[in-house]
């Protein structure tokens, strides 16, 4: 055991003398030019200079300056708070996929992880943390810890370069180390998703509510007023029925799209026919077409085009792309589809186009068009009996399928919208 300690007290002593010498470099170096000159103009003999230079390198060593102190004492710090299974403190910090910066009790920054510095950057070693993060929320976080007060946690948030909120915690390294480590724990992503459900819950009440509220009245007036009417009876009872039919179709939607998002990475192994399968999704919509006043113009290759899927989720896809083109595009009096095979990048792919001579989407819209209950013009929609969620379906089961959904518009144009699946 002691001779361990002895071991361990040797090679600090010598990583400090190694410290030294390389704090010390310039200085060194140019004393080394000076004696040499000096031997060479004074004529002396050259070991008078080696001399001089070992003596200086011998006080550079030894001597205890302030800034040699500051680093050995900093280092020592850092051995002592990560002497753990033979892991220093540095080791510990890199291991940590948050950001976390270690500083003294100056506020200086003695160390910053990877993490740290891919966030915060520029980050140098010996930089202010009070300088670097002036929040106040922050400030009052270092002023407290830096006291001895009990550990706290704040929130905080950068704009730039994008928008991003922590969760940020410090805490003294060790004890009586004199260092102290701060870990910012990123919450965008579950800010985010927070905001995602708060909205969805919103637009999903108001979706609801509209058709309840119409019932409701329709009840109440057939109750009163329209009690013998027995044509406002047929009216309203109609209006009834299909908001009845608005509200199933929603609740479908809504069902559908939370079984998607519960396993959005199940992946299935079946092989299915796009050319048969978008065949058939067709002929089972001929009807609408036609009361839509639109034809399908097919062009589909003689031969199969397989890729690996949910032959549900994908009738589920064209269902709603066909539908939506019969809806909006019924001023083009007819809807273009075509498959083809095609080679994006190191993959090839099965690309089916749907495209409708209608009004379009303009281009500010296009962005948001598949998320839930986004609606260009939401009086069309709700007269074409949309719910809003037929393209955040179409999405959802195309990442699960590893596929992509690209859209092309121009008002007046119409719109193309291009589903990718990878053959496999």
């Amino acid at each position: 055991m002691v001779d361990a300690t002895r071991a361990k007290t040797g090679r600090r002593m010598a990583a400090l003398a190694r410290a030294r010498l390389y704090s010390a470099r310039w200085p060194l170096m140019a004393a080394a030019a000076a004696i040499l000159a000096v031997g060479v103009l004074a004529g002396g003999r050259l070991w008078h200079s080696v001399l001089a230079m070992f003596f200086v390198v011998i006080v550079a060593v030894l001597a205890p300056r302030r800034a040699f102190r500051r680093d050995e004492e900093t280092s020592a710090a850092i051995s002592h708070a990560g002497d753990m299974a033979g892991m220093s403190a540095l080791d510990l910090a890199a291991a940590v996929p948050d950001p976390l910066i270690i500083f003294d009790r100056n506020g200086s920054t003695v160390h910053a992880n990877q993490a740290a510095l891919s966030a915060f950057e520029p980050l140098p070693t010996g930089s202010l943390m009070q300088l670097k993060f002036r929040a106040p929320e922050i400030q009052q976080l270092f002023l407290d810890v830096r006291e001895g007060k009990p550990a706290a946690v704040v929130d905080y948030a950068e704009k730039v370069p994008i928008e991003r909120v922590y969760r940020v915690a410090a805490m003294p390294v060790g004890e009586n180390t004199g260092l102290f480590a701060v870990l910012f724990k990123d919450q965008s992503e579950s800010r985010r998703i927070d905001r995602m459900r708060a909205d969805f819950i919103a637009n999903a009440s108001h979706e609801l509510r509209t058709p309840l509220a119409s019932i409701s009245g329709f009840i109440e007036t057939l109750r009163g007023p329209a009690r013998n009417d027995e044509k406002a009876r047929e009216n309203f009872l109609q209006i009834m029925q299909t908001q009845t039919e608005r509200m199933a179709r929603l609740i479908d939607d809504l069902l559908s799209l939370s079984r998607l998002e519960m396993r959005p990475h199940v992946k299935s192994a079946g092989r299915v026919d796009l050319v048969q399968l978008v065949g058939s999704v067709a002929d089972s919509l001929n009807p609408l077409a036609k009361e839509s006043g639109l034809v399908f113009d097919k062009t589909f290759p003689d031969h199969a085009v397989e890729v690996s899927g949910n032959r549900d989720e994908l009738i589920q896809v064209f269902e709603n792309l066909l539908e939506n083109a019969c809806k909006y595009g019924q001023s083009g009096k007819r809807v273009e589809v075509a498959i083809e095979e095609t080679m994006v990048g190191p993959r090839p792919e099965a690309a089916v186009t749907v495209r409708d001579f209608g009004p379009g989407i303009a281009e500010e819209h296009i962005p948001r068009v598949t998320e839930r209950f986004y609606r260009v013009d939401v009086e069309t929609s709700r007269s074409q009996k949309g719910t809003g969620l037929g393209l955040a379906i179409v999405k959802h089961i195309l990442t699960r399928h590893d596929g992509r959904l690209t859209i092309k518009s121009e008002v007046g144009k119409g719109a193309a919208f291009t589903v990718y699946l990878p053959l496999r």
